[in-house]
């Protein structure tokens, strides 16, 4: 079984888009996990429209304590022999979980990885284009498959529960995927890549990264770069010089 994780804040909007893309998989031994943070808009309609038709949704609510704390919450909860997190106004292929099960199943690969496309309101771009299935246990290898740091995304990946249970998000972060990722990528046993399946990546200009620059964005963002950098000193990695020039 596989446990999504979708953490959920007023996105009424395009939350049916994303659920219906879990509902409707081609791998049907999903757990889907809906955490509503705090939501004041109309989320948790839909959820309760959706948990009424099919049984594998479980709803969670909580205050708004953030991103983190809602995927930390799922990470607790979740059953399934794998988990895949999914944010609320993304959406994937319909054959995503039984294409990442299978290749991770069949290579015993703690971790299996998809393309990632971008999705802008007309255009679209890949972040992430995996031609080729790959597998690797050398920690260079997984950085660069995985495109660390250009692209630490958590949600186009199911990672073995063992693996993360007890590795929880750093909270009230704004780059949390940025301080998780690299360590959950140097523990895992190996990572295999996925052609032919897409994580669709909603470009959202309100997104809590995309929105307004703080002072306090701005230093988290230092912190996060900074601790790659130092990541891979630590692991005697090859880091990219363009990475290695960051201000305050």
């Amino acid at each position: 079984m596989i446990s999504v994780i979708v953490p959920i804040y007023n996105c009424e909007k395009e939350l049916k888009k994303c659920i219906e893309s879990l509902v409707n998989q081609t791998y049907k031994n999903l757990e889907i996990i809906l955490i509503n943070d705090g939501s004041v808009d109309n989320s948790q309609s839909v959820l309760e429209a959706y948990a009424k038709k099919d049984t594998r949704i479980k709803i969670i609510n909580q205050k708004n304590l953030g991103l983190s704390c809602a995927r930390n919450k799922g990470i607790d909860i979740a059953q399934g022999e794998y988990i895949g997190f999914v944010d609320s106004d993304d959406w994937i292929d319909l054959e995503f979980y039984e294409e990442l099960y299978n290749n991770a199943i069949n290579t015993q690969s703690d971790i299996a990885a998809s393309s990632i496309l971008r999705k802008r309101l007309i255009t679209q771009k890949s972040r992430i284009l995996y031609k080729k299935s790959s597998i690797t246990s050398d920690l260079q290898e997984k950085m660069d498959i995985c495109k660390i740091p250009r692209c630490c995304y958590v949600w186009n990946k199911i990672y073995k529960k063992e693996l993360i249970k007890d590795s929880l998000f750093a909270e009230n972060k704004f780059f949390e995927d940025v301080l998780w990722l690299p360590e959950i990528i140097k523990k895992s046993n190996k990572i295999v890549t996925v052609p032919k399946i897409r994580y669709y990546y909603r470009a959202n200009k309100n997104s809590i990264v995309k929105k307004v620059q703080t002072p306090e964005k701005q230093l988290d963002s230092y912190y996060a770069k900074k601790s790659v950098i130092k990541f891979y000193e630590d692991n005697n990695l090859k880091l990219d010089k363009k990475y290695l020039k960051i201000t305050k």
